[in-house]
This record gives structure tokens, sequence and C-alpha cells, in this order.
């Protein structure tokens, strides 16, 4: 029933402080069979995931229903990355928890990429391991790109329900094709068919259908908007294509200037790859265009914004808000302008690479913004995380949940960007990029957000490029734990016996590891309580037995600061010795 199944992952938060990240990691996607017991089954959560389709994080301003609903009664991850800002690749790897140089999918279209290469492996992704977990799952507007386009009512392995848009007219806001669970349904061109709220009806129908069952379910909403497609409207732009908005919202934004950060139309870029150097400069017709394209854009997600305000709404009517993961996302970020570059993705720079992401559900903090490095890689180790699901295929990612509830909690790990003309390292202060052109490029973002300045030729960064270059080397090849590695930093645990015996016995905790040599400084906490700072080694703390629980672990943190940017928490959690 609605009412009956109570809230999930109250086991798992409890325990998480006695356990450390990788046993975590181990017990969030080790669990879960398809012999889930009724019981097991009605503590799952449901998970709701909403994906836009090229939508630049600076346009999450205008969607006051995802900042209201979502952001202020959930976590943001404020750095949030594709790790393949393009399309079909992002999306693998949303459905398959692997960077792209292990599910291979490159690129849109053969032989790089497209629907057609994951096939031969499609058994084997999210949604099968969900439903083998118990799960109901469903699939709603855009899938990888080329679906449909050979077989239009194939629906993929691993789903329930299959609302698949299919190719070429996926990229139409009117006059569309649906596979609605293989039959073929075309919607026209009048105004209570435009896709976005098509869309909206199907997902609360949805919802108020699969959320009396017994089982969870699963609901991947893929939204086309902000992405551009026909009609061709009376205001679009020559170029670049635009998206066409609900008519309700045309105009809404009519008068909303383009932004300007310094590296829109860059005047300097001669520190670029020779690709970004020839682009000419943007005139200012050009830049009008833009403008235009930005306005119809930002118009576009406003249908967006409500459908979210509906499917929330649905879920509050059936009793399931409380009880459902959702996640809001986009595939890639979105040029306006910056560098030079009018329109599109792909590229390394930071309008292209950040995207937006938003948690809320059970034991997801309120209101709150977290600074970890994180990327879509994250999304299947987390959505397994929550339906306590087993994937089969070695994840890349790590389940979010943790850092999402554990302020301290910090990865110290490096962000992996790559496409099939660079492979680049981000870090919490720097990108390098190696281009297949052997060409360069190195950003120092904490003086430099907007990338105006490669440091690559200068004398002064070498060593750091030099540690930059290994540590991408490594992470080019990476698969499963390697991806997820920070620093070689441990917490030790001396125990100094008291004139009371064991029971007296006091803690010492001391961080060492071959990456101690870097370390700038380490706080150390007792729960969330802070309880001494170091700024130079030996970096240790003492914990009095007095302090620590006698039934129930008390959780011990030592967050380290490194000189070059990154951050990792220690934890370790201990009782009172008995």
């Amino acid at each position: 029933m609605a009412g009956m199944r109570p809230g999930a992952w109250g086991v798992l938060a409890a325990a998480s402080a006695a356990l450390t990240l990788s046993a975590l990691l181990a017990v969030a996607v080790g669990g879960g069979a398809a012999n889930a017991s009724p019981q097991q089954l009605a503590a799952k959560p449901n998970i709701l995931v909403l994906m836009t389709d090229d939508q630049a994080v600076e346009s999450m301003r205008v969607m006051a229903n995802v900042n209201s609903l979502l952001a202020k009664q959930g976590t943001t991850f404020a750095n949030n990355f594709a790790s393949f800002p393009l399309c079909c690749p992002s999306r693998s790897t949303y459905i398959t928890g692997q960077y792209a140089h292990n599910h291979t999918i490159m690129g849109n279209t053969a032989p790089s990429g497209g629907y057609e290469k994951l096939v031969p492996t499609q058994a084997n992704t999210l949604p099968a391991w969900l439903q083998r977990a118990g799960y109901t799952t469903v699939h709603l507007g855009k899938y990888l790109n080329g679906y449909g386009a050979a077989r239009p009512t194939e629906i993929p392995p691993g789903w329930t329900e299959w609302y698949g848009s299919t190719d070429p007219q996926t990229y139409r806001f009117y006059n569309y094709r649906l596979n609605e669970n293989g039959k073929l349904v075309t919607y026209g061109t009048g105004a209570a068919n435009y896709q976005t709220d098509v869309y909206n009806r199907k997902a609360v129908d949805l919802v108020r259908r699969l959320a009396p069952a017994a089982k969870p379910f699963f609901l991947s909403v893929a939204f086309l908007a902000p992405h551009s497609g026909a009609p061709r409207d009376s205001d679009d732009p020559a170029n670049p294509a635009s998206p066409s908005p609900a008519p309700r919202h045309r105009n809404a934004f009519a008068n909303q200037p383009l932004p300007a950060p310094p590296s829109l139309n860059e005047a300097d870029m001669s520190d670029k790859p020779a690709a970004m150097r020839n682009r000419p400069l943007l005139t200012t017709a050009r830049l009008n265009a833009i403008r235009e394209n930005y306005q119809q854009r930002l118009e576009s997600l406003l249908a967006v914004d409500e459908a979210v305000r509906d499917i929330l709404s649905a879920l509050s009517a059936t009793g399931e808000l409380d009880r459902t993961l959702v996640i809001f996302t986009s595939d890639n970020g979105f040029f306006h302008g910056e560098h030079r570059v009018p329109a599109g993705k792909v590229l390394v720079y930071e309008p292209s690479v950040r995207v937006p992401l938003i948690l809320r559900g059970p034991g997801i903090p309120r209101g709150i913004e977290r600074p970890n490095l994180v990327a879509n890689v994250d999304l299947a180790a987390t959505i397994l995380d929550a339906a306590g699901a087993r994937p089969g295929r070695r994840l890349d990612g790590r389940s979010l949940l943790p850092f999402a509830r554990d302020r301290l909690r910090r990865s110290g790990r490096d962000i992996l960007l790559e496409t099939t003309t660079y492979s680049a390292i981000r870090t919490p202060r720097h990108v390098f990029v190696q281009h297949s052109t052997g060409e360069q490029e190195l950003y120092d973002l904490s003086v430099d957000p907007h990338q105006l300045t490669s440091l690559h030729a200068d004398a002064r960064s070498a060593a750091l490029k030099n540690e930059l270059s290994r540590r991408l080397t490594a992470l080019r090849a990476c698969a499963g734990d390697l991806c997820r590695r920070g620093p070689d930093l441990r917490l030790a645990v001396r125990y100094r016996r008291g004139s009371g015996g064991c029971a007296r016995s006091n803690v010492r905790l001391r961080v060492g590891g071959s990456a101690a040599s870097r370390i700038t400084s380490v706080a150390f906490y007792r729960g969330t309580r802070a309880i001494k700072r170091d700024t130079r080694a030996p970096y240790n703390a003492f914990v009095r037995a007095s302090r620590l629980g006698k039934k129930r672990a008390t959780p011990l943190w030592a967050v380290v600061t490194l000189n070059d940017s990154r951050s990792a928490s220690l934890e370790r959690a201990l009782r009172r010795c008995r």
C-alpha cells in the first residue's frame, strides 16, 4: 500500500558511523537479491532520476521549483562533473557506473559510440541490476543517441516499462514518436503535445500507478530541454540552433542579458591549443544570436521546472515523497560564448564539464551544499547504495550518500575528464589537460576560475605539471577502486593504558602514509566536535577513554589537507575497551 512501506536506510545510516568508507561502499553495493522478502522490498526507497539535456549550472537559478523542492530540501553537490561531456557517453556512464574508457562508448554515433555500440552489454546495466534487487524499472524520454533508428519497437533489457523517444524524432518538441512498451505512438503538433508536458503527465501517472505497489520503483525521466530542437520559432536565431519553449513561457526571458564572465568572447587565446586559438572573435551579431539562444534555453527549462513540481506533488499525494531518493542532474553542460565558443559542449572548460547535481531523500540533509569533487560516474553507485543492489560491472564511481550525510567526509580523489581528443585531471584547485595533438593546458582555478591563462609553459609550474601528469596517466587507464583512490594516508590508533586498566585506556591518533610529507594541516574530530588542529608534524591527537562510548562506537575523524589542495578524511570508530 502507498503508506505501508517504512522509511529506508535507517539501519545503514545508523551503522555508517562505525564503518570506513571502503567498508560502507562494500555494504552498499554488495547487498540485494532477486528473492528479497516482501518486508525487505518494503524497506527499499523509490528512486527517481530527473535528467535534463545540455544544462549549464548557471541556468539553475531560473528553476524555482527545483531550488525550493529539491535544493532547499536536499543536498547540492557544487562540484559535479560530466566525465565525458557529450550526450551518449555521459548517459552510458550513468547506467554503467564506469568511465568512458571502460564502457567504451566514446561518441554519439558509430563507430565510436551511439546506442548500437552498447547493445551487446546492455543487459548488464543499472536497470537490470535494480530489477534483480526487486525494483520495478521505468524509463521515460530520451535514451542513448541513435535509439530507435534501426529497431523502433525494441525495448532495452532491464526495463519493466518503457516510454522511450525514438531517433531522430527525439529532437522535436512537437510531432515526435515514443515507443510505449513496444507500441509506437506519435504525438502531433497541438499545444497539448508539447514534449516536456507529455513527459510531465506520463511521469505523474506512473507515480500514481506505481506508488501503491508493494515493490519499490526506479523511474528515470530524461527531458530534451534545454537542448535545441524543432520546430523553428519565428524569433529563432539563424545560428546556433535553439529549443522551442512552451507557448506559455515564450519570451519570459526576452530581456535577460547574456551572462558576461571574463571568458565571454575571450580576447587573448594565445595560451590555448591551436583549435581554440584559431576561433574568430564573436561579432556583435553573433553575440546577439547567442543571447537569443540563451534566453530560449532558459524559457524551455520552465516547463521542466513545472514537471518537477508536479511529479513531486504526485509523490507527496501518494505518501511516497519521504521514501523516495530524488536525483536531479544533466548529462553535460553548455557554452554560451565562453572562450569564443558560441554553442556546444565536449570541450574541457568549466561551462561544458560542470553539471548540476541535487539529491533529496531519506537520510539526505536539507539545504546543504557539499564541496566534494564528484562526477556522473558516481550516479550508479549512489543508486545501488540506496537500493541495496549489486552491480554486474566493476564500478569506477562511489556512492555519494555518505558524502551527503557526513560533512567531514572527503575522498581526496581526482576526477578524470576524457574524450577522443583529450584527457584531463580535475583536482579541487587545478585542471591539467593533455590533448591528442600533444598540446597541453594547465589552470590554477583558485586564481583563474574562468581558465583564461594556461600555465603549462610556465617553468615555475613544471613540478606541478609533472605530478599531475603522473596522476593523469594512472587515471586514464583506471578501473574500479583505482579510479576512486585518493592520496596514501593512514590513521593509526594506539592505546595508552591508564591507571584504571583497560577501561581507562586513552587513545592516540596519528596520521601517516607516503603522502604525509604533503600535509599542510590535520583537523581531528570526535564525532562532529573538533578536538585539535595540527599544522606541523607529527600529526596526532589524544582522546580520553571517558570520551568514547561504551555500547556504541564513537567516530573519530582526521580531515587532512594537502599542499596540492586535495582533502581526505580518515575515520575510525572506537568503543571504550572493557
